[in-house]
């Protein structure tokens, strides 16, 4: 892995103004505005469904994140980037453990922000093993996401992945449970939302706060695990495919 080309990928992406308000700025005004719109401050179940709602932007920030290295990919493969990285002392693996790594670390604003100002805006409150959970759970879950982002970014053409990502972020967040609580979608759409690698992420930090519609932990990890081998697997496969072109 090669340190330099990993911090030259990070700072790519803090230079983006579109990234800054689309990875960051969005999800917590998105937290902010679901906490204090759709249930009253003197509700009952006020800091549950903050709780809740913390860790959907978490997990929707970390998220948007790891769809960028897919963007970047796409680009640079349109330039023919991959195939002269053969005339380079960075390697194939190098080139795609960066671009994945860079994508699980540009989701630790979202990651940090959304969580400081529940606690210290919204009154959140967990005990650190609950902290833990949801923090280790968001960002080792991103895993199958930053994978999946990579693997559309080697599909893709740089005209069309901000549609694509838009799409598969929202649509995934959606049919996901980041954006409509779980606990009220309709049975088919919860059969639904259970395809979704993003529901399988919440699985992995919910039962931090609430028992409420979760699945076991050992259940989680495996069906994301299942999404790392695949995607991974797909994403080594069309790589090596576009350096063999000449």
């Amino acid at each position: 892995m090669n340190a330099a080309y990993l911090f030259t990928e990070i700072r790519r992406n803090f230079r983006a103004p579109r990234f800054l308000i689309f990875v960051i700025a969005f999800p917590v005004l998105m937290f902010l505005l679901q906490a204090n719109v759709f249930v009253k401050a003197d509700a009952p179940d006020h800091a549950l469904f903050t709780a809740v709602v913390m860790i959907n932007m978490m997990t929707f920030g970390t998220f948007a994140a790891a769809n960028t290295s897919g963007a970047r990919l796409a680009i640079e493969r349109a330039l023919g980037w991959q195939r002269q990285l053969r005339l380079t002392p960075l390697t194939g693996t190098g080139y795609l453990a960066g671009k994945g790594i860079s994508g699980m670390l540009v989701g630790l604003p979202a990651l940090i922000l959304v969580p400081l100002l529940a606690v210290t805006v919204e009154g959140v409150h967990l005990d650190a093993s609950g902290w833990i959970r949801i923090f280790a759970g968001i960002f080792l879950g991103t895993i199958p996401l930053v994978l999946l982002g990579l693997l559309i970014g080697q599909f893709g053409t740089p005209e069309s992945m901000q549609p694509i990502n838009m799409l598969v972020t929202l649509g995934m967040g959606f049919l996901g449970g980041l954006w409509i609580p779980i606990e009220t979608m309709p049975s088919w759409m919860h059969d639904l939302a259970q395809i979704m690698p993003t529901y399988w992420v919440l699985q992995l930090a919910r039962p931090a706060v609430t028992t409420d519609m979760v699945v076991s932990l050992p259940n989680a990890v495996a069906v994301l695990a299942g999404w790392t081998v695949v995607l991974g697997a797909l994403v080594i496969r069309r790589y090596r495919k576009d350096s063999a072109r000449v």
